[in-house]
């Protein structure tokens, strides 16, 4: 693998397990300073040190705490991040999966649509300055097949009774998606060449994952479990190459939908592909926009 990346910083946010472990770790392995934001300290230590086991020559990773669910914490990770001597791709991975009707972040949101959307929300909204000021940087999203399943309704986002956690977390990665691709709208507009692209990772299982020692799971099932497992799903490996594809590749022009090529996008090598119509409705952007300031208190402007 050419190390084309050599002198480029890439931020991964929850780059300490899972598809933003196996980011980090191929983009390293393409040279890259990799600086792992996550809300655990000891997770991510342990995921930097896998790095060095696991790439020769890597340049030696560092972390910044950044807890999604907690604006302050947010805040205080947007200034360390933009003090970086550049900003070159800002790699937005990190999230929840699932959720309950009493779940809240620190600041009151329902939990996933809040930590999801609304912390990377902030978090880019405040390191606009610094990747603005890096030539041709890059704003990955991390968007799911999910965001097909429901419409995006901002009406229902602090409603118990008709909480549902798929639903929510469909909404929330429908909510990263919308914004994702009304953000690179925006950005061409003012003449700006920064760019915001999604990627999925398909159907990415921790059972078809490679071991980490430290990072993934101990536990495998049996060979027969895998081959079944595999016919239609892949590893956090695999599923990280959207995401690589999206940070890298430099005939992707801003505002491409990144998934595996495979059946219903669940697997395969990655290419662009589309997304469903609704997720790039312009007035349900400019509605989630303006509620996402107002929520957060982050004023996005280009």
């Amino acid at each position: 693998m050419t190390r084309d990346l050599v002198g480029r910083t890439i931020v991964v946010t929850g780059g300490n397990a899972g598809l933003g472990y196996f980011t980090a770790e191929q983009l390293a392995r393409r040279g890259a300073r990799i600086v792992i934001a996550s809300r655990n300290e000891a997770k991510a230590k342990l995921a930097i040190d896998s790095l060095l086991r696991e790439v020769e020559g890597a340049e030696q990773p560092s972390f910044v705490h950044l807890d999604l669910a907690d604006l302050a914490s947010v805040s205080r990770a947007s200034d360390e991040l933009a003090a970086l001597p550049s900003n070159d791709v800002l790699v937005a991975n990190a999230g929840i999966t699932e959720g309950t009707a009493e779940s809240k972040t620190v600041d009151g949101f329902e939990s996933m649509f809040g930590t999801n959307h609304l912390g990377h929300f902030a978090l880019i909204s405040q390191l606009m300055p610094s990747l603005l000021a890096t030539a041709s940087s890059r704003i990955v999203h991390l968007g799911s097949i999910s965001h097909r399943f429901y419409p995006l309704d901002l009406d229902e986002l602090d409603s118990p009774s008709k909480f549902r956690s798929f639903r929510s977390y469909a909404r929330s990665k429908l909510a990263v998606m919308t914004f994702a691709f009304e953000l690179d709208r925006r950005l061409r507009e003012a003449g700006h060449d920064t760019r915001s692209i999604v990627a999925h990772p398909g159907f990415a299982l921790d059972e078809l994952t490679p071991l980490r020692p430290g990072v993934t799971p101990d536990a495998r099932p049996s060979s027969a479990v895998q081959t079944l497992l595999g016919s239609f799903a892949q590893g956090k490996d695999a599923g990280a190459w959207p995401i690589v594809l999206a940070a890298t590749d430099v005939y992707l022009r801003g505002g491409e939908y990144v998934g595996p090529a495979g059946w219903q996008q669940l697997k395969g090598r990655p290419r662009v592909t589309a997304a469903k119509a609704w997720s790039r409705d312009r007035a349900a952007a400019a509605r989630l926009w303006q509620l996402s300031e107002d929520l957060t208190g982050a004023s996005l402007r280009l």
